[in-house]
């Protein structure tokens, strides 16, 4: 792990790439008031492939101040890339982060060899509740997190190490995220998509529903759908095996030519 100096600022990245490996470049992008600790060591350590996990302006420990718009959490990356020089990734996305994927690929196509995205959508409207009053009463904002984040099947546990996180997070970096999210919409533009993609949502996410994950699969032409029981929008905390599983498999059928069996 380093923090790595681009064009656009400092980013602490957790940098998985083995020297000389032949596997293709995945970088994972978190969610909103997360860090590159929502992805656990299956995903981080991605089987098939050399991964980077930054955590974003603002979050994690990344200086600076978070974005307030999705296409400028997209420019980070570009300029990430550009200071590695990394010519061309496949870019992975939970939530917000699945947001920023798809803004990188309809806007910097050259860049993005594909998109895996997860728990997230092509719109990205953010509930009342949080966006008016996660400065006013952010206890009461993450309280409503926690709910929304997890299945009924969640360890209490888990439920109360993620209020304990969260309420960390600063209140205005929370605000910055909802707002970025919620003028995120990108439903008139997933045409343009010809990158392969996988798609993949839970039954019991109550932040960005199954219907999200099946909608862009009808719109992103060749894209692969999977949805999976009983998880949350935490899914890749929930069941990072499973999901690190999937990812890998479709890594090696997708990018043969160069992710090793």
């Amino acid at each position: 792990m380093a923090f790595i100096e681009t064009a656009w600022g400092q980013l602490w990245v957790a940098d998985h790439r083995e020297a000389g490996s032949a596997a293709p470049v995945v970088v994972w992008l978190h969610g909103a008031g997360g860090s590159r600790l929502d992805w656990p060591p299956p995903l981080a350590r991605l089987d098939s492939a050399n991964t980077l996990v930054p955590d974003l302006p603002g979050h994690g420990r990344s200086p600076g101040t978070a974005r307030q718009a999705i296409d400028l959490y997209a420019q980070d990356i570009v300029a990430l890339l550009d200071a590695l020089a990394i010519p061309q990734a496949i870019i992975g996305g939970h939530s917000m982060g699945g947001a920023i994927a798809l803004t990188l690929a309809l806007e910097h196509p050259a860049l993005v060899a594909g998109l895996m995205l997860v728990n997230t959508g092509a719109k990205l409207t953010v509930h009342p509740d949080l966006l008016h009053n996660v400065l006013a009463d952010p206890q009461r904002v993450v309280t409503l997190l926690v709910d929304w984040f997890w299945s009924t099947h969640t360890d209490e546990a888990i439920r109360s190490a993620t209020y304990e996180r969260l309420v960390q997070v600063a209140p205005e970096t929370l605000h910055a995220d909802f707002l970025a999210c919620n003028d995120f919409d990108v439903i008139g533009r997933l045409g343009a998509l010809q990158v392969p993609t996988l798609i993949l949502g839970s039954t019991a996410d109550a932040m960005t529903p199954a219907q999200y994950s099946r909608y862009l699969h009808e719109q992103i032409a060749g894209s692969r759908l999977m949805i999976i029981e009983d998880s949350g929008h935490m899914m890749i905390q929930e069941k990072p095996k499973v999901i690190a599983g999937i990812a890998a498999a479709w890594l090696r059928e997708t990018f043969a030519a160069t992710a090793p069996e």
